[in-house]
């Protein structure tokens, strides 16, 4: 029912806002796209219907990226229902971008069964700053959220030493003098 005219609703004007809204939209059947709105496709550089029947791994910049976000929203989606992060996404001309996520899931119990997820491009405030590694792209993922050392090496299963060895070789990288100058590099402050 619509508050404001006490009609209601009808599926028409249900697919309009989802093919009209300003941010990427689609549904996934076990990470597969069954159907996304001009926004993502535009987003992600194809034509909507070329995006129908693919799995979310063509949008990302590695399979490796791919299986441990999956993981990790898998986990987050079974307990929550829920499933929100910024990463690094790639577009189909190889160009890597930032990208706020969030998703949901229709059954918490199989969170991928069925899921709908909104797709933002935040590039214009936080640009994709050097060539990274799968790996240090999954580490910045959780720098520009404040994570520690520590806190990244539980997530990602290996040692703070070696988070602490991808941190300096990013400092190198960006040419800057310091964690802080890393970190406001990589989230566009710089």
């Amino acid at each position: 029912m619509n508050p404001t005219s006490g009609l209601p609703i009808s599926h028409d004007d249900l697919a309009l806002a989802f093919d009209l809204a300003p941010v990427g939209l689609c549904v996934s059947r076990q990470r597969v796209i069954q159907h996304c709105n001009a926004a993502l496709a535009a987003m992600f550089g194809f034509a909507p219907d070329e995006l129908a029947g693919q799995s979310l791994a063509c949008l990302y910049p590695s399979s490796r990226e791919f299986e441990n976000i999956g993981s990790r929203g898998w986990a987050a989606m079974r307990e929550t229902g829920r499933y929100s992060d910024e990463r690094i996404m790639r577009h189909h001309s190889g160009r890597l971008f930032w990208c706020h996520v969030s998703g949901r899931s229709l059954d918490q119990n199989d969170p991928f069964a069925c899921a709908v997820w909104m797709f933002e491009d935040i590039s214009a405030k936080r640009p994709v700053q050097a060539d990274l590694t799968a790996r240090e792209r999954e580490i910045v993922q959780f720098l520009a959220t404040g994570e520690t050392s520590k806190q990244i090496a539980r997530r990602l299963g290996i040692s703070p030493r070696t988070v602490e060895a991808h941190r300096a070789r990013m400092i190198k990288k960006l040419g800057v003098s310091s964690a802080g100058e890393l970190i406001s590099r990589l989230v566009g402050v710089l």
